[in-house]
């Protein structure tokens, strides 16, 4: 039974994505790797003192296991993240489909109320990818897949007692949605 509403749900977005097709242009795109094909952005964020990113990989007192040399120092001042959308097909119905993947990278040297540098020490990067599939009028469905928090350089053991281990402010986790995409940027 379950085989079948999964058959039915795709056979279903399907249809959908099939029907939301606008009439085909006098030039027509390359089937495979249209001009489009690449779609994203990169985003580079710097904290400032006394406001870290906090990836919940040590506890927030870990100043108290060492204060300044504490060897727990996972909290970030600089963030680099983006996302990279990849849409292979330029005509038919999979020129709807899509892949795409967000990592973001944390760097820096920092426990609160101990010690605030502006090292670019690597912390480690959180990452997620995923399938989508644009369902007219703005609409997309995507899955996605989010992974563990991963370490890295020396900072990829146990650091002690504030510790917390990988699993980072989400954990790894799983989930299928509906996006709604509205406004029109001015430029």
């Amino acid at each position: 039974m379950k085989r079948l509403l999964w058959i039915m749900l795709c056979m279903t977005f399907g249809v959908l994505a099939y029907a939301q097709e606008t009439a085909k242009p006098a030039a027509q795109e390359r089937m495979f790797f249209p001009r489009d094909t690449l779609w994203g952005y990169a985003q580079f964020d710097f904290a400032g003192k006394h406001n870290e990113v906090d990836p919940n990989l040590c506890r927030a007192d870990a100043g108290n296991f060492g204060g300044q040399n504490a060897p727990c120092s996972e909290f970030a001042r600089y963030m680099l993240s983006g996302i990279v959308e990849v849409r292979p097909f330029g005509r038919g119905i999979f020129r709807r489909f899509m892949i795409f993947g967000e990592p973001t990278m944390l760097f820096g040297k920092n426990i609160p109320q101990s010690l605030y540098t502006y090292s670019f020490d690597a912390i480690g990067i959180e990452r997620s990818w995923g399938v989508g599939l644009n369902l007219g009028k703005g609409f997309e469905f995507r899955a996605t897949q989010h992974f563990l928090f991963k370490r890295l350089g020396a900072r990829d053991t146990n650091l002690g007692e504030a510790d917390l281990g990988p699993n980072g402010p989400w954990g790894r986790y799983n989930v299928v949605g509906i996006r709604k995409y509205f406004g029109t940027r001015r430029w």
